[in-house]
């Protein structure tokens, strides 16, 4: 695991009675835009070591009380079957998913919102979907000159023909699928329904990156840009603030610019705008919470190097990625870095020179360097990771933790019965053989229970791992990267 340098329980205590606060400052309902992920935010995991990837999500529970939420989708994004790449599945899809993880947690869910409605047949689809499942589903519509007509979009012609959500608690968090939902308009707009009923609401926005009272060049923030390169995002000083209070503070550049906009809109829907910059908007404490600063700037160096090496792949995969390699390599310059920086490549290269075939290495929480070989029974990925477990539980590495007796069976039902060209067994297969040899094994049995210490540990491919590697070393909390090549020709990798 990581060196700690984030405080978790310090950070639940103070971001839900920040919100409480600003709930408070609106006279007791407030519209949270909800940037991110809510409940798997795992960069913040990798760079605020400590930070847990349902950090988010325990806070919002702390709250949920006086709590709700929307989704918002853009019908464009149904229309074009836009997939979250992470999970691999389309929007929609997301959508239905993130209900049931909410409703798992107990929180309210207002309904869907579809943004930017042009009666897209994918999109009234899904709303009859919905309808069927019995999910209350809202419109808003396309406004012509979104947003500089900002006449219009604070009219009856412009939010006005939006449906208005009905709700019901003083916090209604907005949330979506990915970027581009459209959940600041939704804010907007619900704020204009609220005025005209006279309802007095607020909006805030609450994004944990870039982390506004770090330095703009501090690596937390240099790593965000690295998350976002494909979304050209740039850090930079808020100069609204600056003029307002003279105090130096970092937003991203999409704030930054659409902040003259929104400042006028706000005027008109309240008749003075509640902030002076973007900054103001914000309500995330993250950078209050880090206790040691040296152990989250290492830890997002690693993070922009993953980033790096990310990129790498997709270009050898046929993806025209050279922007963000070029803005990669420029951060990595600005934090004084190189690969090499990264402490399991170099001894994972030097095992591949020496074997002639791929190789792969662990550095482990002590900072030991572990390295796994091909052989004719393993890959190297699985060979490694035995080796760490090894080294976690104290065994010795003449001794074999599954034994070619278990293998060779695997193998055979790979090879004679499944169809699968390639005999040596992949991680999630090795794992299976261990612990099926940790039944009537005690040495296997502590090998098993040392999986838990893999946990934020960081791994080097000297190829490119199937799917099913990836999947099992990302499962295992293994922070995994690849050099950009295979290990033999071919197009499609699993």
């Amino acid at each position: 695991m990581a060196k700690q340098g984030f405080d978790n329980d310090k950070y639940l205590k103070m971001q839900s009675e920040h919100i409480k606060e600003r709930i408070s400052q609106f006279g007791g309902k407030l519209y949270l835009e909800f940037g991110g992920k809510i409940f798997d935010d795992y960069h913040a995991s990798r760079v605020l070591p400590g930070f847990l990837p349902d950090s988010k999500m325990k806070m919002l529970l702390q709250l949920k009380d006086s709590a709700e939420m929307i989704i918002a989708i853009n019908a464009n994004d149904i229309e074009k079957n836009k997939v979250r790449g992470d999970i691999g599945i389309t929007y929609d899809l997301d959508v239905l998913r993130l209900m049931d993880i909410y409703h798992s947690f107990g929180l309210r869910i207002c309904g869907v919102v579809l943004t930017q409605f042009g009666s897209q047949p994918s999109a009234i689809k899904f709303e009859e979907k919905l309808a069927g499942l019995g999910i209350k589903t809202y419109r808003h519509y396309t406004i012509e000159n979104y947003p500089q007509d900002i006449q219009l979009i604070v009219s009856d012609n412009g939010y006005g023909k939006n449906d208005y959500i009905e709700t019901t608690q003083p916090l209604v968090v907005v949330t979506a699928p990915g970027p581009g939902s459209g959940k600041m308009a939704v804010c907007l707009s619900q704020l204009y329904h609220e005025q005209k009923r006279g309802i007095k609401a607020g909006y805030a926005k609450f994004e944990t990156f870039p982390i506004w009272n770090l330095p703009l060049k501090h690596p937390v923030n240099l790593a965000y840009e690295a998350a976002t390169t494909d979304l050209k995002d740039i850090n930079m000083i808020d100069p609204f603030h600056l003029e307002a209070y003279g105090k130096t503070t970092v937003n991203y550049n999409r704030d930054i610019e659409i902040f003259p906009v929104l400042n006028e809109i706000f005027e008109r829907i309240y008749g003075i705008s509640p902030y002076k910059s973007p900054t103001d908007m914000g309500v995330n404490m993250a950078g209050n919470c880090i206790f040691d600063d040296d152990a989250v700037k290492e830890a997002s160096k690693q993070e922009v190097i993953r980033r790096y090496y990310k990129a790498l792949v997709k270009k050898k995969n046929g993806e025209n990625v050279a922007n963000e390699i070029y803005s990669l390599e420029l951060l990595m310059k600005q934090l004084e870095i190189t690969p090499e920086y990264r402490k399991c490549v170099e001894p994972a290269l030097q095992k591949s020179d020496e074997t002639g075939a791929p190789a792969a290495a662990i550095e482990l929480a002590d900072g030991t360097v572990v390295l796994g070989k091909t052989s004719s029974l393993l890959g190297a990925s699985s060979a490694a990771l035995l080796n760490a477990l090894k080294h976690i539980a104290g065994i010795s590495n003449d001794i074999d933790l599954v034994s070619p007796i278990v293998i060779e069976p695997i193998q055979d039902l790979k090879i004679n019965h499944l169809g699968n060209r390639n005999p040596r067994l992949h991680t999630d297969e090795v794992l299976i053989a261990l612990s099926i040899s940790a039944a009537t094994n005690p040495t296997a049995e502590r090998a098993m229970q040392a999986l838990q210490s893999l946990q934020g540990c960081e791994m080097h491919s000297t190829v490119i791992l199937a799917d099913v590697d990836m999947h099992t070393l990302g499962k295992l909390g293994i922070n995994i990267t690849c050099e950009p090549s295979r290990q033999k020709k071919s197009y499609y990798n699993k």
